[in-house]
């Protein structure tokens, strides 16, 4: 097997002080390029007081304006291009389920830049030219599938273009394509872990070996799980459409220790989430990205809402970022205490009769916020082990995280399933009381 410094591009061979110099000029010609085309980021940066040649240095970049969700919304649909709209060659957009979607576009650079981005990133996985790849993201408007799909292809491999959905089927394909890579989100793969159980399918004895999971945080514990029940490597992989879609960041196999971020095309920042505050290398904030060779919708310093670190290079040169722990906007605050879902998925993954599907639900209960997690039960879970499993998650979450909530062990199946990003957290509060 070759080793794996024979497989890196061009681009992860760069040295420290190269690298830094291409992100500088790649970073003075975005700003360039976003004040002369974009009426946007030329007011905001006006406003700001700031103009693209003030970027002397990399640390300049803290000098500019953020770019939040909510300006994305606000110049709908094509407000944001760079761009003739005749020269871009594909829409997506995200869901829009909080109110008008947000839409990116991409130039034939783009797709090129994407496509080889994506490839890197499968290639980091331990993926192969000639490997079959089966993607279960979702194609359309989501930048999951379709990205998955070009990355594979560009890097040489055979794509199944599963999609989502239709679990019965998809475990069927997986038995008679027999791919070696799986693309999809963890939530969606512990439910076709649920179907190979269901048609008495030993899920180790599969032809997957490695599995790349994005569009939603997942914990070491699902990664353990993942791994022991599927007899995998589950690797991380990272993206955002409004950055470019999946293939931003990605875990390498050989050391699975937090996802090397692609810093020669998008360039990272660590800040903090209330502030705005540039932090110091390895603190933990809200992760911002700058697009470095983005055409047709440049992105400077662009609010995730992810909340990680920054750390040194390990298996790359290129920092790494560890796994997204939570979102700020995702954050409950609950009678004063800060509470993320994944904090309650480490839970629910250590106790035994539960299975790793949960969902938060926020009531009001007089003047006081509620919780209750609704975890579902495995299918030989008894009453008694239900119960016991109830009074556990209770305790842990008391213990762990210092506030009391409520605990519904429900039947296998019946919480509600999704393709791409699992809905962790429905709030039934009034709607004056707002979030957090």
């Amino acid at each position: 097997m070759a080793d794996v410094t024979d497989l890196l591009d061009a681009g992860e061979r760069l040295g420290a002080e190269e690298l830094r110099a291409l992100q500088l000029e790649r970073l003075r010609a975005t700003l360039r390029h976003a004040y002369a085309h974009v009426p946007f980021y030329r007011e905001s940066f006006d406003k700001a007081g700031v103009r693209p040649e003030d970027c002397r240095s990399l640390a300049d970049l803290a000098r500019f304006p953020f770019t939040t969700k909510a300006d994305l919304r606000e110049n709908y649909p094509y407000g944001m291009f760079a761009v003739p709209r005749e020269r871009i060659r594909r829409l997506h957009a995200s869901s829009g389920t909080t109110g008008r979607p947000t839409v990116v576009g991409y130039t034939d650079n783009d797709l090129s830049m994407w496509a080889d981005m994506v490839a890197r990133s499968i290639r980091a996985a331990g993926g192969r030219p000639g490997d079959v790849v089966h993607v279960a993201y979702g194609y359309g408007l989501f930048t999951g599938g379709l990205g998955a799909h070009y990355g594979a292809e560009r890097l040489g491999c055979t794509v199944v273009p599963a999609s989502g959905g239709m679990t019965a089927r998809q475990v069927q394909l997986i038995q008679d394509l027999k791919p070696s890579v799986i693309m999809v989100t963890p939530s969606y793969m512990l439910t076709l872990l649920d179907e190979f159980e269901r048609q008495g399918v030993d899920p180790r004895g599969t032809s997957l070996r490695v599995g790349i999971f994005g569009a939603e945080p997942w914990t070491e514990r699902m990664r353990r799980e993942i791994e022991g029940r599927f007899a995998i490597d589950a690797v991380d992989i990272y993206g955002l459409s409004e950055v470019i879609g999946p293939g931003v960041a990605q875990e390498c196999a050989e050391t699975k220790d937090g996802l090397h971020v692609w810093e020669d095309h998008f360039y990272p920042e660590i800040v903090d989430p209330i502030t705005g505050e540039v932090l110091p290398e390895g603190e933990r904030g809200e992760l911002v990205f700058t697009s470095l060779t983005k055409e047709a919708m440049p992105i400077v310093r662009y609010r995730t809402r992810d909340l990680t670190r920054l750390l040194p290079g390990t298996a790359r040169a290129f920092r790494r970022m560890e796994k997204i722990t939570g979102r700020s906007d995702d954050m409950v605050i609950l009678r004063g205490v800060n509470l993320f879902p994944t904090q309650v998925e480490e839970i629910v993954l250590r106790t035994p009769g539960v299975a790793p599907h949960f969902q938060l639900r926020l009531t009001r209960e007089g003047r006081l916020d509620a919780l209750t997690i609704r975890a579902e039960a495995r299918p030989d879970a008894s009453p008694e082990v239900r119960e016991a499993a109830a009074q556990a998650i209770v305790a842990a979450v008391k213990d762990g995280i210092g506030v009391s909530v409520g605990v519904e062990i429900v039947e296998p199946g019946s919480l509600e399933r999704s393709v791409g990003k699992i809905r962790r957290i429905v709030d039934l509060r009034p709607r004056d009381t707002g979030r957090g």
